[in-house]
């Protein structure tokens, strides 16, 4: 029988080994791209009405304005203090108020929460109780437990405006939350879809592959027009959480067909009692035969699925094998 070329990278365990080895990659679709950073390196712009949204190209925070301060909707480092010139840029140019008075985190991860300690003082801290649970566990300073949290649900009405929190149950992360702003017309949900871009490095570094794509279905279950995703340059829009659907369908019935097909006998003749590596030929075998239909029908549709589809591919495709136990057979 033959077995596909592992010479395609599988699962990102391989790596160039110098600068003068790093590979060439498909060119990024402009629609991928968002508006032009200003000189300190960020861009603010209003979502709807007082919903205003930050961005660096590669994070996103966002901020409403209110009669009782701003609300501050995660705090990214790599933005930093460009989030508090952000704030002072729209509250000059409305003549509102720019205390952050209010910070409610999406989830406890560090790159969408560790510039949270920047913004001191008078300020409540809102989130999930896992969210506070992980973050008393981590003992990290520059993230600061939320001091409010909840369960299942919470609505906040803070200056007349009024914000939904709903954890729907485990996906990216443990405590990663739906962020529903209806006045607004906007949902946001972090680390699931990039606008416009495949996922980073296993289905951006997801925790539970099953609920990361149960999410969607979430997602657009509620109404909206406006989607703010935590990451890359742009603002999303439903059809962009539904190209999103289908290239994870895709890897899903892709990563089905390779585990179907891919002989295992040849990779455990060759390495003998080396079991470890003939479970890494064959399912880097088994990757790269479900990854390459979809990175050809990807490129130039999603920014990067070059770089980073047989990551995930590798990710959904063992979610497959150890949560849902496809492909797996008991001896006789």
């Amino acid at each position: 029988m033959n077995t596909p070329d592992t010479t395609t990278e599988a699962h990102a365990n391989t790596r160039p080994s110098a600068a003068d080895d790093l590979p060439d990659y498909a060119p990024i679709p402009r629609p991928a791209l968002g508006p032009a950073l200003n000189e300190q390196g960020y861009y603010v712009g209003r979502v709807e009405r007082n919903l205003y949204w930050v961005t660096d190209g590669t994070y996103q925070s966002a901020f409403l304005t209110t009669t009782d301060g701003v609300v501050l909707l995660d705090a990214p480092p790599t933005i930093g203090h460009n989030i508090q010139r952000a704030v002072d840029e729209i509250a000059s140019a409305n003549g509102v108020s720019n205390r952050v008075a209010h910070l409610v985190y999406s989830h406890h991860h560090a790159d969408h929460a560790g510039a949270s300690s920047l913004f001191n003082g008078d300020i409540a801290r809102i989130g999930h109780e896992e969210t506070r649970n992980l973050l008393l566990r981590d003992d990290d300073p520059a993230r600061p437990a939320p001091e409010e949290t909840f369960g299942d649900r919470r609505t906040l009405e803070i200056g007349g405006q009024r914000i939904e929190l709903v954890w729907h149950g485990a996906n990216h992360s443990p405590d990663n939350i739906f962020i529903h702003l209806p006045d607004h017309d906007t949902l946001m949900l972090v680390d699931i879809v990039n606008p416009g871009w495949a996922p980073v490095y296993q289905s951006n570094l997801t925790e539970d592959v099953q609920g990361y794509i149960e999410a969607t279905d979430t997602a657009l279950g509620y109404p909206w027009k406006h989607f703010i995703g935590g990451h890359m340059g742009r603002l999303g829009t439903r059809d962009d959480i539904a190209v999103h659907q289908q290239y994870m369908d895709d890897i899903v019935a892709s990563s089905r067909t390779a585990l179907d097909t891919v002989d295992p006998t040849p990779y455990f003749v060759k390495y003998g009692e080396n079991t470890w590596a003939a479970v890494r030929g064959y399912l880097d075998a088994v990757t790269a035969t479900a990854a390459t239909p979809v990175i050809e029908k990807y490129t130039g549709v999603l920014a990067s699925a070059d770089v980073f589809t047989a990551s995930t591919t590798f990710h959904v495709m063992q979610s497959l094998r150890l949560d849902l136990g496809y492909g797996s057979q008991v001896h006789p």
